[in-house]
């Protein structure tokens, strides 16, 4: 890619992290994969508290990109809020319900790429926006997966 086009990518990849923190997503990562993949120039990784909060983050960075003149290409999983992906073309955007962001561990798969530095106000906001603690498993005993079950009674 010409160094017009990667900067090009790198200043939408900006702009769809500030659109990601303006609806407070959480564990915000921007990752540079060009030189490791054709499919894109940057992955976005960043996770949402619940369901609704991965929707809302995905449609805040749907509508509020459209306003900016920044349409996906697609977009799937929506609807479900579990893990949104959203091509942007050169930039990739995953927004993960926590507990499943962990299940398929993104950030662990591309640990080769560059983490880019995020320049403020991102950066600040992003430190702000961490999650607490280690969230609830998303395949509760209760349905055959390691939690306790719910309501907090032991799994089988």
């Amino acid at each position: 890619m010409s160094d017009s086009s990667t900067r090009d990518a790198k200043d939408k990849a900006l702009l769809l992290c500030g659109l990601a923190l303006d609806k407070k997503a959480q564990d915000l990562v921007l990752l540079e994969v060009g030189e490791l993949t054709t499919i894109a120039e940057y992955f976005l990784i960043c996770s949402g508290r619940s369901d609704r909060h991965v929707q809302s983050i995905a449609e805040g960075i749907k509508e509020d990109g459209r306003a900016q003149g920044i349409r996906p290409l697609s977009s799937e999983g929506i609807t479900r809020g579990q893990w949104v992906l959203m091509d942007f073309s050169d930039v990739l955007v995953h927004v993960f319900y926590e507990p499943v962001r962990r299940f398929y561990d993104l950030d662990g798969l591309w640990a080769g790429a560059t983490v880019v530095e995020l320049p403020e106000p991102y950066a600040t906001l992003a430190a702000q926006f961490t999650s607490e603690g280690d969230p609830p498993d998303p395949w509760p005993a209760a349905e055959g997966g390691s939690g306790p079950g719910y309501f907090g009674k032991p799994g089988r």
